[in-house]
């Protein structure tokens, strides 16, 4: 048995996420942010041995910090960390670059911060969903300043940490699911190439592969194309 926790396991891609993962065989600690969403609700109600619901704010410390104690009074270790949490702000002003900045590039900090002591018991994956809006040198667009930023920031992020935990024996997987249906700007998207049913099963593959080169920080899409880094 392997343990895996994923943010943002609410919807969008990262519920089709955990769904995929306790099909599998895997135990899930899914961060739900939203407690009036019935999903994972369903979902536990499928897999009650398998999932477990964790209430979890990636923006705030202190229910990082809360999540993290509640899944160590039931396990002893994590091997997978998965980043699935995000939003997309409607506006490009302070406000929504702090919402941005708070949940998109702190929040996988604070996620690493708080659970890498489990992690260090497991097999130390840190899995996260990234965007080719963070890629500088390949950046085209004019608007949504916030979101391309917080991506950006969260590229380097990972980066430094893959500095720092990579010779620990911590491995990194950095995916961009390309435009996906999700519900990142509050209700579901109706425009994009793929359904969150459809991103998830690769995404899966990608993060509990073990033929990937490690010692080398990658952006992997959907599609299975590298990103410059």
């Amino acid at each position: 048995m392997e343990y895996v926790v994923i943010t943002g396991a609410d919807r969008g891609i990262g519920f089709a996420l955990s769904e995929v993962f306790v099909k599998n065989g895997y135990t899930v600690y899914a961060g739900q942010f939203m407690p009036e969403w019935p999903q994972l609700a369903g979902l536990k109600k499928q897999y009650p041995e398998q999932l477990h619901i964790v209430p979890l704010n990636v923006g705030d410390d202190r229910s990082v910090r809360a999540a993290a104690a509640l899944v160590g009074s039931m396990t002893g270790r994590i091997d997978y960390l998965i980043n699935c949490a995000g939003i997309f702000p409607p506006a490009d002003n302070a406000s929504g670059f702090s919402s941005a900045f708070q949940v998109n590039s702190l929040g996988p900090l604070r996620m690493v911060e708080h659970f890498l002591p489990l992690m260090k018991e497991g097999k130390k994956k840190i899995c996260t969903f990234s965007s080719e809006t963070g890629v500088i040198p390949l950046m085209q667009r004019t608007r949504d300043f916030s979101y391309c930023v917080s991506k950006a920031a969260l590229n380097m992020e990972m980066h430094m940490l893959f500095r720092k935990l990579r010779p620990e024996g911590f491995t990194f997987r950095l995916f961009h699911p390309g435009w996906v249906k999700t519900y990142m700007s509050g209700a579901k998207s109706t425009v994009g190439d793929f359904e969150p049913e459809e991103a998830a099963p690769v995404a899966y593959r990608y993060f509990v592969s073990d033929d990937e080169i490690d010692d080398v920080l990658i952006l992997r899409d959907i599609q299975g194309q590298y990103w410059p880094f």
